[in-house]
């Protein structure tokens, strides 16, 4: 650091720009760097984290299509992002939506801040978790979805339902102003995602076959290689949403490895009592389980929370997902809903537990400002999953309807069969001659 004389700076103020001079004194650089890092880390997260865990979780004629998926999305959202839904979310607007006041980034220039950070900085992370929102939907119709459709649909629902959603819990709107506990994303990005991917996946049919043709991950070592990085980028995810280099963001990267280790081993030693075999796909499941179940808690609750949502998070989505995918036969492709939706909805209730101070122990540590009424929370908690659960349905299924009228949602049955890679890209994931 550079030291200047009282007298200095305010000679210099008359000749430099006083904007600039504020920007300096204001910004805090530990609080920026570890934005910054945060959102790579998240960016880090999609491409190439979840596109080489789907990729791998779909049949071979099929890994191109999922990757080029997840790559069109990061790039459609980002200018989307830019063009308006980034006003639409965090403007000042109503308790419903945002304005458009910051339409392409206006006012987010070098002197605008977000507390103590730059605003761009703020706005890039947040850009980061808009993209992998729809790129999480990808599982529930993968292996069947036009990629025209794909790219109008995630187009549209970015607009209508991440934008609205956001601005509820983060950007001032309603669900905020209740008091909703949502540190980093279990209503706006899980419980969306996940149930925008069922509704998806109801809306459009079964994969032809399921579920009596066997349609195993043609590739469980690239899934495995992207699920690592999930769990690595998901400190950004976490760790990053306390906006500060601080004691929150560390207990929260603390208690999302917590989680996320114990959905590992709980979902683990399910199978291995179940089948008798613990599985590798099953591992890499719980992990995102406990993942997607601590997000909305990680920056309220305490190690031994973390320990309880870990476990719980492995128990109950291993069980839906047996009731989707083999009970019901709702072919989600890749088991968004009963794993990133359930885990959601759950991490977002028991929140509202073990963000109290009630618990001693188990309790939130202080985290939450002290909250010690835990039958209110979970109230609030509930109308924020349910109001969440609802608005993400309809107006999903009008955005599917509306693209099927357009363009078409499927491909037709013989290029189903051929594989999405040659019929939508003419391109072949693995050439063999």
């Amino acid at each position: 650091m550079y030291k200047q004389s009282w007298s200095y700076l305010f000679i210099s103020s008359l000749f430099l720009a006083m904007p600039t001079l504020a920007f300096a004194e204001e910004m805090n650089a530990a609080n920026t760097a570890w934005i910054l890092t945060s959102t790579a880390l998240v960016l880090f997260m999609t491409i190439p984290g979840l596109s080489l865990f789907y990729a791998g979780l779909v049949r071979s004629k099929n890994v191109l299509s999922v990757l080029m998926q997840c790559f069109a999305i990061t790039g459609m959202v980002s200018v989307l992002w830019l063009i308006g839904v980034y006003s639409l979310a965090f403007d000042v607007g109503n308790d419903w939506i945002g304005g458009m006041g910051k339409a392409m980034f206006a006012g987010v220039g070098k002197d605008a801040m977000t507390g103590d950070i730059p605003e761009v900085s703020f706005s890039m992370f947040q850009m980061t978790f808009a993209i992998i929102t729809p790129a999480l939907i990808v599982g529930g119709f993968a292996e069947r979805m036009r990629f025209s459709a794909m790219l109008i649909f995630s187009a549209i629902w970015v607009v209508l339902v991440y934008a609205p959603v956001t601005h509820w819990v983060w950007g001032g709107g309603w669900l905020s102003k209740m008091g909703l506990l949502d540190f980093a994303g279990g209503t706006v990005v899980h419980i969306t995602a996940g149930v925008a991917a069922i509704v998806a996946a109801m809306w459009m049919g079964n994969r032809k076959g399921f579920p009596h043709t066997a349609m195993p991950p043609h590739n469980l070592t690239m899934t495995v290689t992207g699920a690592g990085m999930l769990w690595v980028g998901w400190f950004g995810f976490n760790g990053g949403s306390a906006l500060a280099a601080n004691a929150d963001a560390s207990m929260a990267m603390f208690v999302t490895h917590i989680s996320a280790a114990v959905g590992t081993m709980t979902w683990l030693f399910l199978e291995w009592i179940k089948y008798g075999k613990p599985s590798v796909l099953g591992a890499v499941t719980g992990m995102v389980a406990g993942l997607g179940s601590i997000t909305p808690a990680s920056g309220y609750v305490g190690p031994g929370g973390a320990l309880i949502i870990g476990f719980s998070a492995g128990l109950v989505c291993f069980f839906m997902t047996i009731l989707i995918k083999r009970k019901l036969k709702i072919d989600d492709s890749l088991d968004v809903f009963p794993v990133h939706g359930v885990g959601g909805i759950l991490g977002t209730l028991l929140a509202g537990v073990f963000a109290s101070t009630e618990l001693g122990v188990f309790s939130g540590m202080g985290f939450a400002d002290n909250i010690t009424s835990m039958g209110q929370q979970l109230w609030v908690q509930f109308v924020g999953v349910i109001a969440t659960f609802v608005y993400t349905a309809i107006v999903t299924v009008g955005i599917l309807k509306l693209v099927d009228m357009l363009v078409g949602l499927r491909v037709e049955h013989e290029e189903e069969v051929e594989g999405l890679d040659i019929s939508q890209h003419e391109e072949r994931g693995y050439d063999y001659l």
